[in-house]
């Protein structure tokens, strides 16, 4: 009798589990269903994912060569073609130099990218622990780490990043650095917001119930359930800090002849009224990035929502 209890007893526990994977599974479903029809978040997710392949085709191109097409192409300088409007040969006409522009924005396109998107990763994970701890545990916890945030959203964002340039040097790191700091107040804020939402759920006290420790509750149990807004605000963060990158990169870690677009657009102010195309291509470049992960971002936020579903 015992056996059959027991056999009985685990029997239901697995179908509990398969149910609770079931409806997992059926959340995500949903949400992948809800994306697809929002057209423009589709449209955003297939320009970014062309902006990838971009960026992945030049660096294979780059190591299958060993950097010979780099040298020959987005270095190569030919004044015969300076200043050159956009043609068959060259679709984007040549800059100052006679460099091939389009070559230059596309290789370009890794750089702008990389920062941008490494600059966001850095503020997420220094940034949302602490809004999750002061979330979790509250009181003057909370109280001490948001005054903090406080004094960093207090700050103009582009003065603080300039700011910790100026002190510590121009470098790559530096500029990485400064972008990084520049949103830790946001995503603190973010993710105690989406901790505060869950923690007095149910599951949760289930969780303190059985004895699970703090850190278990609020990186197994908390997190997945509170991961949706900060997925959100990092993708629509992330054309935020591609357009900082461009302002705030030149003469920092960009500089001639290396290929980025806000070294592109600088060098293009000087030319602007005789070669219209130097600006224009890499601005629009850079303002369709921007565009595609705000589309993407905006979409991402509908199909979390549970309100959404359909």
């Amino acid at each position: 009798m015992e056996e059959g209890k027991e056999k009985m007893s685990t029997l239901k526990k697995t179908e509990n589990n398969l149910g609770q994977d079931e409806k997992v599974r059926s959340l995500w479903k949903q949400s992948v269903i809800q994306f697809k029809h929002n057209r423009l978040a589709v449209v955003g997710l297939v320009i970014i994912v062309l902006f990838i392949v971009t960026i992945l085709t030049p660096l294979a191109v780059d190591q299958i060569t060993n950097y010979s097409f780099y040298n020959e192409y987005i270095l190569k300088q030919d004044l015969s073609l300076r200043l050159a409007k956009p043609s068959l040969a060259h679709p984007f006409g040549c800059d100052e130099f006679g460099r091939d522009l389009l070559l230059r924005i596309l290789w370009g396109t890794k750089l702008s990218f990389a920062i941008g998107v490494v600059a966001i990763a850095l503020s997420v994970i220094m940034g949302a622990p602490f809004g999750m701890i002061a979330a979790f545990y509250g009181g003057k916890t909370d109280n001490a780490i948001m005054r903090v945030m406080d004094v960093l959203l207090a700050v103009p964002y582009m003065l603080l990043a300039m700011a910790i340039v100026a002190a510590l040097g121009t470098s790559t790191f530096n500029l990485l650095l400064a972008l990084a700091v520049s949103g830790i107040a946001k995503y603190a804020r973010i993710a105690r917001a989406a901790v505060l939402t869950v923690k007095d759920s149910e599951f949760v006290e289930a969780a303190r119930a059985v004895g699970a420790s703090d850190g278990t509750i609020l990186f197994q149990y908390i997190l997945p359930n509170a991961l949706a807004p900060i997925l959100v605000q990092v993708s629509l963060g992330i054309g935020d800090s591609i357009l900082a990158v461009a302002v705030k990169g030149v003469g920092v870690c960009f500089r001639p002849p290396q290929p980025e677009w806000g070294a592109i657009l600088t060098t293009a102010r000087t030319y602007m009224r005789d070669a219209w195309h130097i600006s224009v291509f890499p601005g629009l470049f850079l303002i369709l990035a921007v565009i595609a992960f705000n589309l993407f971002g905006d979409g991402l936020r509908d199909a979390l929502d549970p309100k959404l579903k359909r």
